[in-house]
């Protein structure tokens, strides 16, 4: 076969016209219909509508008309402490609301800011925005491209297209028009689209679509519509703030009407009822959550993982699946030489032995026929063939120097016809036409081959090996180039044949997996997480990848997405637990993915780096963005952009989710049980017709001193490893389980027993100032010792007595207050006798004794 031989020339600033393109009235025509080259931007809320959001939420609006109350009763204090808190969450709240939508500009930040096009018989350069449907793109190395454009001509014309399908290569563009239905994006090499990046060659194309029309605009109208969801913890935290409120009303109503009927004077019996609902709601319930995420989140930003939305750190404990992007993710995102076929033998890429003439004459060769260039700290070029510069320095091969002193006199451009491409080179006193390409076209054309002890004729066994070991590495997924040569004449004739060639050798290369993966993956399903792979890559590499690092078992578990479209929602449901790869799927079909786990009652992270992936990052209750190799789109659609890229940091943060949930729960629970004793000691004294155990006074200081201090320093325990060897727990399980719930009983019981007694006492003893005191003074330090019980289900003998200093700082601040308190005669409070302070203290101390012997005895380390 003959082909005609291109002499290499410099490249021409203004190709060929083809045709005269648009003229401006066409130009202003098809704007007057279509518009602007532009994406839209859906309308968002302003930053005083999120703010008056955040007082919606039901335990917010019975602390709000608590606040009013109190302020009409005089108790201003109260007031300021209530809707200062209040105040506070609804800032935070707003705050991380406003940072958090920005896809769609960063979409719009993606187009070109200029294109080439020929207008009027001219090519001329305008802004990216005043593109049309109809003009002719003219397209070089170098530019993105600024809408979907249909190729007209092609000279070697490669893009990459990888934010928007997934697939690392670059693909090959011609003017041969692709037919059938559902083709792929990645497949549809008659087309450019926007948003991608001309890697080399050059040609021209028609405009197509423009604005939301373009496949990136599709993109965006998903990410548009694609919904939020409320975190586990948001929506249980809604529902038992309902729940609680409603309880504490009831309760506050009626101990409000016993002390109406026994003759209490109606606006002490009314203001007294308020105190105890202040007290008795968990107001600093909200910042305490807050708090603890905010301190948490920074934990995780030090270990490479920075939380762009502070509730979806709960999300992270409740991962069940995790849909992993492949391209960037879990690989290196980097072509990369692994082996080598020369001379009979299969090598490693480190194998090569310097100062072996043929295995160097190998590499310089790969060198010579290669357009990639890597000096200056960048990698310019098709990733194959940056590949081959890249293992060639590692060789001590530079390809400027190579290149320079064997300088190429001719080429014929690779196309997706032939397969391969040939240089010409002028290489001491011989002229030498090298020639790369794929092993099956070439095989036919080679008639010798090179081996250690020279050059031969090429054996029919030689031919066969050859094509074993181009098998062996496509099914491991890897990508096979040929490498061959022969000597032509000085003087080049008009046609050059490219047969009679000499092999050198085979050299395989793969997108390899990133190091850390395999153990990552293997932590994953350790901790009952299933990953998946989604990509838009080739399925037969998807296959290899993911076996490689243990995400698949059997290849009958990998799916494309041409089959995904055959099926309908409910039978990909169906299906859904059976399949763990995806290969060469659209955004469509990504988003399916995850609505389909989500249905099965799984909470879903979805990890990308693409354009491609940002509706899906959306839609999934964990977005996980690449912060390095990530696009912009990407990290604002996310929920948690890893900074390191490395999906082992995932790991790191469901740990750090799951340990922060639990703390979460602990403070709740300390919080729930000491409010509770509170509220038992009450109906105590309530239904036996006793004077009133609090005063308003003390509820409001126990609330203060006993809630926020010890509850955040409970939601700062040191993380658990424990946690990673649990399964994910059930999407649909409540806050608290029944054994939850009677152990924060028992809890309360026992804290409101030991106050009672102090109150009793008191009364027997000094009267109702003394037993107002004694209560106040027990219930508060029965409560700051109960912060240690709550910092784990375990004993904090087996935890450590000081491993959470936290925990002892609130101890001691609020021991120190309270003293100061009793002693300064605040509060309302009488003065105490040695005596009566020693039953104080020990009986505020006797829940501790109870509670911990009993985690001694019945709970397992």
């Amino acid at each position: 076969m003959s082909v005609m031989l291109t002499p290499v020339k410099p490249q021409l600033d203004e190709p060929e016209a083809i045709g005269r393109g648009l003229t401006d009235e066409e130009v202003r025509l098809k704007r007057e219909k279509d518009g602007f080259n532009e994406l839209h931007e859906e309308k968002r809320k302003s930053a005083g509508a999120v703010f008056i959001d955040q007082f919606k939420d039901f335990l917010v609006i019975i602390l709000n008309i608590a606040a009013v109350i109190s302020a009409f009763l005089g108790e201003v204090e109260s007031s300021i402490v209530i809707l200062s808190v209040v105040l506070l969450n609804a800032a935070l709240g707003t705050i991380q609301h406003v940072k958090a939508e920005k896809s769609l500009n960063s979409l719009k930040a993606m187009s070109a800011p200029s294109a080439n096009v020929l207008r009027n018989g001219k090519v001329v350069q305008i802004p990216s925005r005043e593109v049309v449907t109809g003009d002719i793109l003219i397209i070089n190395a170098g530019d993105y491209i600024c809408a979907d454009a249909r190729i007209l001509e092609s000279y070697s014309l490669l893009i990459n297209e990888s934010s928007l399908t997934g697939e690392s290569v670059p693909v090959e563009k011609n003017a041969e028009f692709v037919s059938g239905e559902h083709v792929a994006l990645g497949d549809r090499k008659d087309m450019a689209f926007s948003g991608s990046f001309v890697t080399s060659g050059r040609g021209k194309a028609v405009v197509t679509a423009i604005g939301m029309d373009t496949e990136i605009g599709k993109i965006a109208d998903l990410l548009e519509n694609a919904k939020e969801k409320s975190t586990p913890l948001q929506e249980r935290l809604d529902q038992f703030g309902k729940a609680l409120a409603i309880g504490i009303t009831v309760i506050c109503l009626i101990v409000f009407g016993l002390d109406v009927i026994r003759g209490r004077e109606l606006a002490d019996s009314f203001m007294f009822a308020v105190s105890l609902a202040v007290a008795a709601i968990p107001e600093a319930l909200s910042s305490i959550v807050t708090i603890v995420l905010a301190f948490g989140t920074q934990k995780m930003a030090k270990e490479n993982a920075i939380i762009r939305k502070l509730h979806a750190v709960e999300s992270l404990g409740n991962i069940s699946v995790i849909c992993s992007d492949k391209t960037g993710t879990l690989t290196q995102n980097k072509m990369t030489v692994q082996l080598f076929y020369t001379d009979g033998q299969m090598l490693g890429h480190d194998q090569l032995k310097p100062g072996n003439k043929h295995h160097e004459k190998l590499l310089r060769m790969a060198l010579l026929c290669n357009d990639a260039v890597t000096s200056g700290g960048q990698e310019i070029g098709d990733p194959t063939e940056v590949a081959l510069v890249n293992i060639g320095k590692q060789y001590g091969f530079d390809e400027l120097a190579e290149r320079e002193q064997n300088q190429r006199i001719g080429e014929i451009p690779f196309d997706s016809r032939r397969k391969f491409m040939s240089t010409v080179h002028r290489i001491g006193h011989k002229q030498v036409m090298i020639t790369k390409g794929a092993t099956d076209v070439l095989i036919p054309r080679i008639s010798r081959i090179e081996t250690a002890g020279g050059v031969q004729a090429i054996s029919l066994h030689q031919i066969e090996s050859i094509r074993q070991a181009s098998h062996s590495f496509a099914d491991g997924g890897l990508r096979v180039l040929a490498l061959a040569y022969k000597e032509v004449l000085p003087t080049l004739p008009g046609a050059l044949q490219e047969e009679g060639l000499t092999l050198l050798g085979l050299i395989a290369m793969m997108d390899p997996p990133r190091e850390e993966t395999e153990q990552a993956v293997a932590d994953c399903i350790r901790a009952g997480i299933k990953p998946v792979m989604i990509t838009g890559d080739h399925k037969i590499t998807a296959i290899a990848i993911a076996g490689k690092i243990g995400i698949l078992n059997d290849p009958s578990e990998a799916v494309e997405g041409k089959d995904i479209e055959k099926l309908s929602d409910d039978e990909l449901k169906d299906r859904i637990e059976e399949i763990s790869v995806y290969a060469r799927v659209s955004p469509e079909h990504k988003i399916r993915i995850v609505r389909a786990w989500q249905e099965k009652g799984n909470v879903v992270a979805m990890t990308g780096d693409g354009v491609n992936d940002a509706p899906a990052l959306k839609q999934a209750d964990i977005g996980v963005a690449m912060g390095m190799a990530g696009t912009e789109v990407a990290k604002d659609a996310s929920s948690m952009v890893l900074t390191d890229d490395d999906f082992s940091t995932i790991v790191k943060a469901v740990s750090n989710g799951r340990s922060m949930y639990s703390n979460i729960k602990n403070a709740i629970q300390f919080l729930l049980s000491g409010n509770a004793g509170a509220i038992f000691v009450v109906i105590y004294a309530s239904l036996l017709a006793l004077p009133v155990p609090f005063l308003p006074a003390h509820l409001l200081f126990i609330n203060l001193l006993t809630d926020s201090l010890p509850a955040i320093a409970i939601g700062l325990e040191p993380h658990s490893k424990k946690v990673m060897k649990e399964k994910p727990r059930d999407k649909d399980e409540g806050l608290f389980s029944k054994r939850d719930v009677m152990q924060i009983t028992m809890e309360g019981l026992l804290i409101a027993a030991v106050t009672i007694i102090a109150f009793q006492y008191g009364l027997s003893a000094g009267g109702p100032a003394d037993a107002t005191t004694m209560a106040f003074a027990t219930l508060c330090l029965a409560r700051l010792f109960h912060g240690f019980n709550c910092r784990s289900k375990d004993s904090i003998f087996r935890l450590g007595l000081f491993t959470n200093i936290a925990c002892w700082t609130a101890f001691l601040i609020g021991v120190i207050l309270l003293n100061l308190v009793l002693t300064l005669g605040l509060f309302e409070v009488a003065q105490l006798g040695k005596e009566q302070l020693y039953m104080v203290y020990g009986l505020a101390f006797v829940p501790f004794i109870i509670i911990q012997t009993g985690k001694l005895l019945f709970v397992k380390s």
